[in-house]
This record gives structure tokens, sequence and C-alpha cells, in this order.
């Protein structure tokens, strides 16, 4: 039995999933595993998707570099998807979310552009995230959230912290 929740930050790329990890991470003193990282440093991936321009995950792996970190409890997850992870690994979602045209400033300030700057608007337009976690895990873990701005994150932050401070592995 953990002694410390696990919580998964997904959204769609741009909704501020990492900065309010890191910021989770500084203040319920959880470890933050930012997937995107872990697939490049630990080459947990089938390659490099040109017309993405992102690496191909290799779910296994990356389910069998986190197994036995996920059962000792503690831990932050932040990746774009989540219906690869096992049920069994969380305790809440948090699916991040933001107001399309601020979106789209975000992610071409990134340099998106082009087909991967469209399905990643269209993914938030179609609140795909949202469904997919929903679908993946029990509802009433899956929480979205609004990430327009800094007072979003902040509130988020806070409110997050506290449900962490207030968690019992029996609830």
């Amino acid at each position: 039995m953990r002694s410390k929740p696990n919580m998964l930050v997904t959204g769609t790329p741009g909704t501020g999933k990492t900065t309010t990890s890191a910021a989770l991470a500084e203040a319920t003193n959880l470890r933050h595993i930012n997937i995107g990282d872990l697939v490049r440093d630990k080459k947990l991936h089938d390659g490099w998707d040109d017309q993405l321009e992102c690496y191909i995950v290799n779910e296994d792996l990356v389910c069998d570099e986190l197994e036995e970190i996920m059962e000792g409890g503690g831990n932050i997850v932040d990746h774009h998807g989540c219906d690869f992870f096992p049920e069994r690994w969380f305790d809440r979602v948090v699916v991040l979310q933001t107001e399309n045209s601020i979106l789209y400033d975000r992610l071409t300030k990134r340099g998106y552009s082009g087909a991967k700057l469209t399905n990643n608007i269209e993914c938030e337009i179609f609140q795909v995230l949202l469904e997919e976690a929903k679908d993946s895990y029990k509802e009433e873990i899956v929480v979205a959230m609004k990430s327009d701005s800094v007072d979003d994150m902040n509130r988020n932050v806070a409110t997050i912290t506290e449900w962490v401070r207030t968690w019992s592995s029996t609830s």
C-alpha cells in the first residue's frame, strides 16, 4: 500500500503540464516524471516521426521503466497521453485545458506549424484527452482544470496540493 499518492497530469501540448507538474512537485515534495524527457533520455522509443516532429513512444518500455517507481507512490507523471498507463497507478488524473486562441499562441511560440499545430488544436477543441482520461480511469479520479493563465496554474497547484495533503491510501 502506498503512503503517498500518484497522479497523472495530462492535456494537449501547450496546456501547462510541465510547468504545473514542476510547481506541484515543489509544493508537495512528490517526484515529477516528465515522460517526454524519460523517453528521450532512456531511449524508450521506436525512432523519430518526421511528420509530427517527435519520438514514437514505446509504451511498453515506458511502463516497464516506471513500474517499480509507481508502486512506491509519490509521483507526478506528466504526459500528453494517458490511455496506456495502468489504471492502478493513479489516484488522481488531472486534465489541463486551455482556450483555443491561447493554446494556438503558445504552440506557435514553440515553433509548431502545419499538421502538428492543427492536430493539437483539434485535439483540444474536441476534448480528446479529457475523453481519453474518462475512458481509461474511474471517472471520480479524473478532474478537468482550466489552464489559461498563471492565476489558473497557481489556483490548480493550490487545489491539487490540498488534495495531496488530505489524501490517504484508503480514500
